[in-house]
């Protein structure tokens, strides 16, 4: 199998919101709705729009395994105002947000390779600090695996409605 990074456009939205889904349909299956819920993502406006928001204020790549779109995360300056109430890391960043693939390409490195390549954009841009937030509920698995792609945790929040959704910001210098 041959991996490539393309950048994503307006046009890829739906296919971003498609992956998503499987992502939901995923953790579903194995009893872990508390990160995303149980109904797909793309029937929730919100998240539509804090998708392509993102994508409009950033850098959107697309992995591809053999031509077929299998993962994607969007690259920004900053992360979203959900965590405006956390420090500035006072310096320079680059911010992943939404990093998802199509479960059918789980465990080839497609997120691992768009992990990788963000680290490479910001060497590319002269900034040493990317950032990542996610999910840090039940088995931390989520953190885990960002650890395993060379972050280090840094501030734990809550959000959501009811302040119930405990997430962990993760930093990785890059050089």
């Amino acid at each position: 199998m041959t991996l490539t990074i393309r950048e994503g456009g307006p046009d890829d939205l739906p296919l971003i919101l498609g992956m998503l889904d499987s992502c939901v349909e995923w953790l579903t299956a194995q009893g872990r709705t508390g990160q995303w819920g149980t109904k797909p993502l793309s029937e929730n406006p919100k998240v539509a729009e804090s998708v392509a928001g993102y994508m409009e204020r950033g850098r959107t790549y697309i992995a591809e395994a053999d031509g077929v779109p299998a993962a994607t995360l969007t690259l920004s300056a900053a992360p979203g105002p959900y965590l405006s109430h956390l420090p500035s890391p006072g310096e320079p960043e680059r911010y992943i947000h939404w990093l998802a693939s199509d479960r059918r390409f789980k465990g080839r490195g497609a997120g691992a390779a768009l992990l990788a390549h963000a680290a490479e954009v910001t060497r590319e841009a002269g900034v040493s600090l990317l950032r990542v937030d996610c999910y840090a509920g039940d088995d931390r698995k989520l953190v885990a695996y960002y650890e395993a792609n060379g972050f280090t945790p840094t501030q734990t929040y809550t959000s959501g409605e009811q302040n119930d959704w405990p997430g962990q910001v993760l930093a990785r210098r890059v050089r």
